[in-house]
């Protein structure tokens, strides 16, 4: 009994302990479910009415739009701005796919297999006709080759050995199934469309009042009055007019996502007097070189040139744009002075070292010769190429050595733009550019020789074989470090805005401006390599200066302070306060106007008043009017003078843009010709429904709870 009396006294020491061990073991469990769910958003490329995308996911989506891409365009890498395209298409058809398959399924839309065959046997859809199954002699899509292809993919993934064709079936076989998927998704998408279109409907009444408003022109004599007439120092705006006019226009200044306003500098590093200098005695030792007769490509090579040299003649466009407008002035053998072009920050020199006339297009036939050893090839070569000069048939002769000897087109644009061509290459593309039509050629390369005949040249252009010196003007490392010293300088003293602004031109800065920036944006400032500096904007703080940034090609230096963040919802007043200033202004000029006016029942007195007459003609209703006098279009004047009677004095002033007007309608007429066809207006009527219900996504936006972390990841 003591023991248990004993246990009793310890009792609220025990809860206690008990209580602090369950509350640390609810705790662990709530911290790991936090940082659980804290990875999972770090995952989340985004979200739409609640759907998530990972990464993962919209990276494979991002592969897939990718490589349909290259496939159709024939392309094997595109450029960082072309993927950053990819990427926004990418996202917003995740969006748009999203909301429409939620509201399909509320409406209980659906296409069907059945629907989907139909389009596919009409092929009339223009997506079809970027798919390889279009028939060459209809130029229409065939179902028919697209059922055998995928009867023949289906046999051959059980044929392991035909690993290499199955490779290129599949890559047919994805864009196929790509295409498939946007046409249910687009087919969805129109049959949504046309679903919103019925409720906007057309009859004989509104067909009539849609022509009349086209095709009734009437002249008019105007007496305007414009706001410029009127000093603004006369006019006052209170604190309580901007919140009225604001009351008044809130809707309009919703926005569905949040944007924010940046000051920033971005400092350009550039190179120094010394650094041309230095490249200049560089440039000037390669002319002097050249001049001289020394080998283009070795003096080019060293010169460290952009361009590098072939020997090679070819055409004008092969050639950046600053050499290409430099060539037909030239003299062959001529060394042109050093020049620098802007749009990519170069110093260039060129030896024009030949410009002939050739073909565009050689059509050519060969035989490849190879044997044990290159001495024994060299050896049938020569039998082969004494053959065919003495008269022997070139195809027979192929054949005999296991080759079709198949005519072929070689084009300039199918070597030109090499970035670098072989010793080989170098002499088999003068064998066939400089060969006399049926000559025959024996051309030696190191592992064995190929016979050539030219058999035809078309389209002769003419072609340059230029030495090209392209160097950019870079900076040192003495150059970026000084530069980035005093721009660290800068930033390091400078923790504010306000100390950011104050000493900006004591550094020799600029600080600019960049207002309501988004994080579905790719640069800063549109510069490459500033992620960082997205993913810092989209989570600092009003008034927060950033770390300095490298970026651009690792030659420009960035610091930012968020100036304005405007959440999703409406902007504030003070952010929309100069846009209402304006309007309520005019406001304020227009009734003084219409009170300056006002029992003015003539346009003599309208003159008297200080307005300005003038006449205008051919107005109608469906365009706004555009009046001289202001520099403006008004659609009010346009409504105003479409309800008036022939002979009719305005009875008070037309509020405009650009002033207040008072009118006479001196005639009223029907186009010339102009003839209503109601079945022709009501259709044109119905295209409009069409082009209004095709805005539904702007609106469905807007309540799918959008939620873009791109900036995060790409």
């Amino acid at each position: 009994m003591a023991a248990i009396g004993k246990i009793r006294s310890w009792g609220p020491v025990l809860a206690t302990v008990i209580g602090l061990a369950l509350f640390a073991f609810i705790a662990e469990e709530m911290f790991r479910s936090c940082e659980a769910t804290n990875n999972e958003k770090r995952q989340q490329v985004g979200e739409v009415l609640g759907k998530k995308i990972s990464v993962q996911e919209f990276q494979s989506l991002v592969d897939e739009y990718q490589s349909v891409i290259k496939m159709t365009q024939g392309r094997d890498n595109l450029s960082e701005e072309e993927m950053n395209q990819v990427k926004d298409q990418v996202w917003q058809q995740f969006v748009n796919n999203t909301i429409m398959e939620a509201e399909a399924k509320k409406l209980g839309l659906t296409v069907t297999d059945e629907e989907l065959q139909n389009i596919l046997k009409a092929g009339t859809n223009p997506m079809l006709m970027q798919t390889p199954f279009v028939n060459q002699q209809t130029g229409r899509f065939d179902v028919t080759q697209l059922t055998k292809f995928l009867d023949d993919y289906k046999k051959m993934q059980s044929q392991p050995q035909q690993a290499q064709v199955l490779e290129q079936y599949k890559e047919i076989y994805d864009y196929w199934k790509f295409i498939e998927k946007q046409l249910r998704i687009n087919t969805l998408g129109t049959k949504y469309q046309s679903l919103l279109s019925q409720c906007l409907l057309t009859n004989p009444i509104s067909s009539k009042m849609a022509f009349e408003g086209q095709t009734q022109e009437s002249d008019i004599l105007l007496a305007t009055l414009p706001y410029s007439a009127i000093k603004d120092a006369d006019v006052q705006v209170s604190d309580a007019d901007l919140k009225a006019k604001y009351d008044e226009q809130k809707e309009m200044f919703k926005q569905i996502i949040e944007s924010r306003d940046i000051k920033y500098v971005d400092f350009h590093v550039v190179a120094s007097a010394a650094d041309r200098t230095a490249l200049m005695k560089t440039i000037n030792d390669a002319r002097q070189k050249l001049e001289n007769g020394a080998d283009p490509a070795e003096v080019v090579r060293k010169a460290q040139s952009q361009v590098s040299y072939s020997g090679i003649a070819a055409t004008k466009r092969s050639f950046d744009r600053d050499i290409a407008a430099k060539l037909d002035s030239m003299q062959v053998g001529q060394v042109s002075a050093p020049f620098e072009t802007v749009y990519d920050n170069t110093v260039n020199v060129i030896k024009l070292i030949s410009k002939s006339e050739m073909p565009d297009s050689i059509e050519y036939r060969q035989i490849q010769v190879s044997a044990a050893t290159v001495e024994a090839a060299r050896k049938t070569a020569d039998s082969i190429a004494t053959a065919l000069k003495g008269g022997a048939d070139f195809e027979v002769l192929a054949k005999k050595y296991n080759q079709t000897g198949d005519k072929q087109w070689l084009t300039s644009s199918m070597y030109e733009n090499a970035p670098s061509i072989d010793a080989d290459s170098k002499a088999y593309l003068t064998a066939i550019t400089t060969a006399a039509p049926n000559e025959v050629k024996n051309v030696e390369f190191t592992s064995g020789n190929i016979i050539v005949q030219v058999l035809s040249r078309k389209a002769m252009v003419t072609k340059y074989d230029a030495a090209v010196i392209k160097h950019t003007i870079d900076f040192s490392k003495e150059t970026y470090s000084n530069a980035y010293n005093k721009f660290s300088q800068y930033v390091s003293e400078n923790k504010t805005l306000e100390g950011l602004e104050k000493n900006a031109q004591k550094f020799g800065f600029k600080v600019l401006e960049r207002k309501d920036m988004v994080n579905s944006e790719h640069t800063v400032a549109g510069l490459r390599s500033t992620r960082e500096a997205m993913k810092w904007i989209f989570d600092a703080k009003e008034g927060e200066v950033s770390p300095l940034y490298e970026c651009g090609n690792n030659d420009h230096l960035m610091v930012i302070a968020l100036t304005k963040v405007h959440p999703a919802g409406y902007r504030a007043l003070d952010a929309v306060q100069d846009q209402l200033k304006q309007e309520i202004i005019r406001d304020k000029k227009f009734a003084k106007a219409a009170e300056m006016l006002k029992g003015v029942t003539s346009l003599d007195a309208a003159k008297q008043k200080g307005a300005q007459i003038d006449s205008v003609r051919q107005i109608t209703f469906s365009a706004p009017v555009f009046v001289q006098a202001t520099g403006t279009s008004e659609p009010a004047l346009s409504g105003a003078v479409a309800a008036a009677k022939v002979g009719q004095f305005s009875a008070t002033p037309v509020k405009g843009n650009g002033g207040a007007f008072l009118f006479k309608v001196l005639s009223k007429k029907q186009r010339e010709g102009a003839k209503l066809d109601e079945k022709a207006m009501q259709a044109q009527l119905k295209q409009r429904a069409m082009q209004a219900a095709s805005r539904y996504m702007n609106e469905l936006y807007s309540k799918a709870n959008v939620v873009d972390n791109r900036y995060l990841f790409f």
